[in-house]
């Protein structure tokens, strides 16, 4: 009986002290991507490798941590930018957005039917390609109250489409010898995820940078129109929808940037504070793609993903190439 509980108080010790490395090793990953030495698609590697191999030793919390820096960077972001310009830029970019979600999803409502994929799961992932990922998934998911596993899988398929095109769609851009605005505006409808279309806006250049946020946070607000058509669609009555106040601190930012000289002169730190903790964000979510979550996508959720991605991203790169 004192061998047995001796064992089991040994074993306990190994256990506390495995989870203490884990979360050393996770601390100083998190501080080494506050350096300039990590970029955004580093910062995203880094967090699957940790995600793989030692586990997020935080998870319960990252969800919330990943939405909140996420939502704080993208307003800082706005204190790069003159209102001018962004009124141009959102202008130039409507009716691509229009044509470019309607098209997602009447595509996406018909690759789900081919597919006999499950009617939520294949909503969901149509609805976060169509508009901004994660935060559409989020945002629609109780309006048609999907259950966790739905939510799960859908969440899964983007993220994993987001972490490709990170490292994809510079590379194309540079190849294809791309301008800022033409890349800003291809990876800001093509790539699903917010914090994904910065990052790899960000890796191309401060003009792509620019055109990109403005662009996708525009497509952001039609969040709002496809939550409440959804509860209709699905007939689904008393739930909230979620909207994404954020946005409106995005604006006011760029104002405050744009006629108040304070907010001219510390501009440039906040925006760099805001890369940081874009590549913060990059590592969270880099780190939800457990084994576990990779796996339990499907391979018929990713086929839709992916065929929705590609239907998308490719007509608008030969729109930018070409038109722009």
């Amino acid at each position: 009986m004192y061998k047995k509980a001796t064992l089991a108080m040994r074993y306990k010790h190994i256990l506390n002290k495995k989870v203490s490395i884990r979360q050393i090793i996770f601390i100083l990953l998190f501080i080494l991507c506050l350096t300039p030495v990590v970029s955004a698609p580093m910062a995203l590697l880094m967090g699957i490798i940790v995600a793989q191999w030692i586990g997020h030793p935080f998870l319960a919390i990252n969800h919330k941590a990943t939405q909140i820096l996420l939502q704080l960077s993208v307003i800082g972001l706005g204190f790069g930018m003159h209102i001018d310009t962004a009124i141009q830029t959102g202008k130039d970019g409507f009716l691509l957005t229009v044509i470019s979600i309607i098209g997602t999803l009447s595509l996406g409502y018909v690759l789900g039917k081919l597919l006999k994929l499950e009617k939520l799961t294949a909503y969901l992932i149509t609805v976060g390609t169509a508009i901004c990922g994660g935060s559409a998934i989020a945002a629609v998911s109780p309006t048609v109250k999907a259950k966790e596993k739905q939510i799960s899988v859908a969440l899964g398929t983007i993220f994993l489409l987001n972490a490709v095109a990170l490292f994809v769609f510079p590379l194309i851009g540079h190849a294809l010898n791309l301008s800022q605005t033409q890349f800003g505006l291809w990876c800001a409808v093509a790539i699903q995820d917010t914090s994904s279309v910065v990052g790899a806006a960000s890796k191309y250049g401060t003009e792509a940078l620019q055109v990109a946020t403005t662009v996708k946070l525009t497509r952001a607000l039609w969040i709002i129109p496809i939550s409440l058509l959804s509860t209709l669609a699905f007939k689904t009555k008393g739930t909230q929808v979620k909207i994404p106040y954020f946005i409106g601190l995005f604006v006011l930012a760029i104002v405050l940037n744009s006629y108040i000289p304070f907010f001219q002169h510390i501009g440039a730190h906040v925006v760099q504070l805001s890369k940081v903790g874009l590549t913060l964000t990059l590592f969270l979510i880099g780190t939800s793609l457990s084994k576990d979550v990779l796996l339990s996508v499907g391979y018929k959720a990713i086929l839709q993903g992916v065929l929705l991605w590609l239907c998308l991203a490719i007509p608008v790169l030969v729109y930018s190439y070409f038109c722009l």
